[in-house]
């Protein structure tokens, strides 16, 4: 894969980990999970400024793979980025895959960090971000797909279109 710095976005349940996980197997590009950035021990957040801060730091890098939304840090990210994939996936299937892979651990997150409880606020919260991405974060991702026109922007709508991205560049 000719690329060494590769951003992936989208809803919670797409997938994003799973294939940041996928690239960096098969390029040897380190992958940095925002999540695992971002949350402390009892989904205690990093500070807006000292989150930016760690975002352009990771950017500026040489090499990386990089999963995760966080609009207010997107910019930085996409601005250096030499491939930009967004999984635009249909969000009832995004919800059911992050109701699925309960009770497990998250491998994007801290160890000793689990999910919230199924039935808890911040659980219908995070149901209720992916179930209304589309409607909410896809127009500005598509503002920065105009912005940095000259960045390669793949956008995958489904698992068929996935596999065959990665089948282009021969990742199983």
């Amino acid at each position: 894969m000719p690329y060494n710095r590769i951003m992936v976005i989208g809803p919670g349940g797409s997938g994003k980990s799973t294939l940041a996980r996928r690239l960096g197997g098969a390029t040897c590009l380190p992958v940095i999970h925002l999540d695992r950035e971002f949350w402390h021990i009892g989904w205690i957040p990093t500070p807006k400024d000292e989150w930016l801060t760690k975002v352009e730091g990771f950017a500026a890098g040489e090499e990386w793979i990089i999963d995760g939304n966080y609009r207010g840090t997107m910019e930085a990210r996409w601005m250096r980025a030499d491939l930009v994939i967004f999984l635009d996936f249909c969000p009832l299937i995004c919800v059911w895959r992050a109701i699925r892979r309960r009770p497990e651990q998250r491998a994007d997150m801290l160890d000793g960090m689990i999910e919230q409880p199924f039935f808890s606020k911040g659980y219908f919260e995070f149901l209720a971000w992916m179930f209304n991405f589309r409607r909410r974060h896809r127009l500005p991702i598509l503002a920065l797909r105009e912005k940095y026109i000259d960045t390669p922007f793949v956008r995958v709508r489904n698992q068929r279109e996935l596999e065959d991205f990665l089948l282009t560049f021969k990742i199983e």
